[in-house]
């Protein structure tokens, strides 16, 4: 019995933190168009931010609770089903083609951010495997860093979205808001739920927080991402799935440590291996092609590796 009603918390919790990612992102993205903010712009960050917000939340809430193994589980395994399910669904529904801007500056982006985590990690200022609140600031530093590139490239793109807004400025606040309310609600409902769970069925932490909770906090991202496909705007798809990718490691992160030094399970860098090659995966996949193209082949690659993923972590328990 105790394992239903945790499992209804949970999902009820995913629920209204996917619900709530919903109306953020709607109300984000309408008025990010009234302001003639570039698609690619919208993507790596106000759609990017607004579909991070349940793993911001949801870590937030486990790190306050000194619940580590939630906390790098839920980042680690986010990151990896955006590339590998998400953006490979979305290559799927229509070929996604990649800005060259995006190729060889914001992919390295993301590539860099995930070996930063890594370095300190496994090295930084400590003897052991943590990420302390000094490192956050790192962390932090690179946030800001990232923040003022795509200022600068708002500034330097001419490129206006032809999509007209949904809403007007009244509805589309009270969107941002209410998105708010339901992410922290749904985020402690989440956080609660697979804890409890893990607990009741002696399964780890870690495997839950890199599964269950991963992918319920990444739905957003997989819905935004799979409907900007299918209306042939990949700068929003692809944007999406990087910049939320660089939110999780510099900022999510980086708030979440600063909340409380994060433990740091050095079973993780098998995970952080993975997240690595899928990045690595997704700027060499444009090689293959003179026009820099994420194909359906290599969508089809992508969600078959999520699937190999989630497999391994089964049994890796």
């Amino acid at each position: 019995m105790d394992i239903f009603l945790n499992a209804l918390v949970l999902i009820a919790g995913l629920i209204l933190v996917i619900k709530g990612a919903d109306f953020l992102v709607d109300g984000a993205s309408s008025l990010a168009v009234k302001l003639g903010v570039p698609q690619i712009v919208i993507g790596l960050t106000i759609v990017a931010f607004g579909t991070s917000m349940p793993e911001l939340v949801v870590n937030l809430s486990a790190s306050f609770e000194g619940k580590s193994e939630i906390v790098l589980g839920n980042i680690l395994g986010s990151c990896i089903y955006n590339i590998l399910l998400i953006l490979g669904i979305a290559a799927i529904i229509t070929p996604l083609p990649i800005k060259s801007s995006t190729k060889w500056k914001e992919i390295p982006m993301a590539l860099a951010s995930v070996i930063l985590l890594f370095v300190l990690a496994n090295t930084g200022f400590t003897k052991d495997l943590f990420v302390t609140r000094l490192e956050s600031i790192i962390l932090l530093v690179g946030f800001a860093l990232f923040m003022w590139y795509t200022i600068h490239l708002t500034i330097n793109d001419n490129t206006i979205s032809e999509e007209e807004s949904k809403y007007n400025s009244f509805i589309s606040i009270l969107l941002i808001i209410l998105g708010l309310v339901l992410l922290m609600v749904g985020g402690k409902f989440t956080v609660n739920g697979a804890v409890n769970i893990a607990k009741t069925l002696n399964v780890s932490e870690k495997l839950i927080a890199l599964t269950i909770v991963s992918v319920g906090t990444s739905l957003p991202e997989l819905a935004t991402s799979a409907v900007a496909a299918y209306k042939k705007q990949a700068d929003i798809a692809v944007g999406n799935v990087i910049g939320s990718n660089i939110f999780n490691i510099l900022l999510v992160l980086g708030l979440s440590s600063v909340a409380s030094p994060i433990a740091y399970p050095a079973i993780l860098n098998m995970d952080m291996f993975v997240l690595m090659i899928a990045t690595l995966f997704l700027f060499a996949v444009t090689f293959i092609k003179k026009k820099n193209v994420v194909g359906r082949p290599a969508g089809i690659i992508l969600v078959i590796s999520a699937v190999v993923y989630t497999v391994y972590l089964i049994f890796r328990g």
